[in-house]
């Protein structure tokens, strides 16, 4: 597999890297059947919220229940891309209704989209994130902020964040 894209380190809490087990990852997902597996250990209820997911640093999907933290999903590895989605059925195959890259511990941007495994899996998709979170951190205070509106103003000491994703940048 072809891995290109920038790596995202874990950027949140201690207390939740802490929660990284050996052998807890995320189920891989190479192909529909794998997640024909996967979906098949889940309630009905549980298939019908989203769900967690990253691209590892080798680009293979990883897929874990909602209540799952990102970190975990990935081992405490670092990531191409992670975020939420939910699926669907149409027709007999898998389709993904929604996905975010809406992870506060890695924070990717908006531009991991391409890294985002779903065609080497088999499954359908839209062309890009349906919801897209901008997250920036502050030159001036160091807090990671999630830019609403467009609004580039850190909420915690009110100056100017980058135009550009800086996360794991000065600050950090």
């Amino acid at each position: 597999m072809n891995v290109r894209g920038r790596k995202y380190r874990y950027v949140g809490p201690a207390a939740l890297r802490a929660l990284v087990r050996p052998g807890g990852e995320g189920r891989c997902i190479r192909s529909a059947s794998d997640f024909d597996d996967w979906a098949s250990a889940l309630t009905r209820e549980e298939l019908a919220e989203p769900f967690t997911f990253v691209v590892d640093a080798t680009g293979v999907l990883r897929v874990a229940p909602r209540r799952s933290e990102h970190v975990a999903c990935a081992g405490g590895g670092t990531v191409l891309g992670a975020g939420e989605m939910s699926v669907g059925d149409e027709s007999g195959r898998w389709v993904v209704a929604e996905v975010s890259n809406q992870s506060t511990g890695y924070c990717p941007d908006t531009s991991s989209w391409p890294a985002v495994a779903l065609d080497s899996a088999g499954i359908g998709h839209p062309p890009g994130f349906t919801h897209e979170v901008v997250f920036r951190r502050c030159l001036a205070c160091g807090q990671l902020n999630i830019v609403r509106e467009e609004d580039f103003v850190c909420v915690f000491c009110e100056e100017d964040l980058p135009q550009k994703w800086n996360v794991d940048g000065p600050g950090r």
